[in-house]
């Protein structure tokens, strides 16, 4: 993957949540980030926007989401008046929900107000409210903008019936609250023990109190991904976090984040961002020196 065109520009990578609006340009270049995006369509006539090989001719209020990692580009298209709402990959992943929202809807790219007026309007009325939370001088403004982006996220899901046939939604098992219940356990043990001495599928099945295949059967089916590559992901997460900071070695980073060693930390992070940790580094100091320059408005 190309990570030259890795975008940090105007987001906070501290931060959960951001938004912006009012780019004069109408057009930008197709890139990618590891977090995700929802933009509402602005007025006129023209509004092209792509997503991954797919190119969409879209109409006001007409909605884009572009998931963590998809290469995305707007062709050309009002960037004045519509809303960018980009959302921390690592907020979603604090939640088990969201995860698996997120993996039922990773086919999905466009709400088309045409299509679906109801959804769409339900959905614009939520990224409004963002906009009016955010740009206040609030000191809860990014909680509340969460909260709102959790309802973004439900509002989808409950109308996941009728987004079925965009989304090609295979027949779900189902699950019984307590076996839900016990996976979210193990996996809120799992973000908070990266540095435990067991974490494998095995370990993990036992904690939860189920047989190794079927936590295996469960853990793809809900978040779309085989158990080593969600716990990798989340090393991941947890050492990208520990790199945007400073005052740490490598070394510690990697041992923090759970790799038992610095090949295995390079390799899996190379596999993962396109890049080493070193570069992945390099990047926010960069940016942190482009901010610094920028005057303050």
């Amino acid at each position: 993957m190309d990570y030259s065109k890795y975008e940090i520009y105007g987001f906070d990578q501290v931060s959960a949540f951001n938004l912006s609006t009012g780019y004069k340009e109408r057009s930008y270049p197709m890139h990618w980030h590891s977090y995700g995006e929802i933009l509402l369509v602005g007025p006129g006539e023209t509004n092209i926007y792509k997503v991954g090989r797919n190119t969409y001719k879209l109409v006001p209020d007409d909605l884009v989401l572009v998931w963590p990692m998809e290469t995305h580009e707007i062709v050309d298209a009002d960037r004045e008046k519509a809303l960018v709402i980009q959302f921390s990959n690592a907020f979603i992943n604090s939640l088990f929900d969201l995860r698996r929202i997120m993996h039922l809807y990773s086919n999905l790219h466009v709400i088309c107000v045409l299509a679906h007026p109801e959804l769409a309007a339900k959905l614009k009325k939520i990224t409004l409210q963002m906009k009016d939370i955010f740009f206040t001088d609030r000191s809860d403004k990014e909680i509340r903008c969460c909260m709102l982006l959790m309802e973004f996220m439900i509002t989808l899901y409950d109308y996941r019936k009728e987004l079925a046939p965009e989304i090609n939604e295979e027949e779900q098992p189902g699950y019984t609250d307590d076996v839900m219940r016990r996976m979210m356990m193990v996996t809120d043990y799992i973000k908070n023990n990266l540095t435990a001495d067991d974490l494998s599928q095995a370990a993990m099945a036992e904690m939860a109190g189920v047989s190794r295949d079927y936590f295996s059967r469960i853990f793809k089916n809900v978040t779309g991904m085989n158990y080593s590559k969600w716990l990798n992901m989340i090393r991941m997460e947890k050492a990208s976090e520990l790199l945007a900071q400073e005052g740490r070695t490598l070394t510690e980073i990697a041992m923090l984040s759970g790799f038992q060693s610095i090949p295995s930390f390079n390799r899996v992070f190379r596999e993962e961002k396109g890049m080493a940790p070193g570069e992945y580094r390099a990047l926010f100091a960069d940016g942190k020196k482009e901010r610094k320059k920028q005057p303050k408005t």
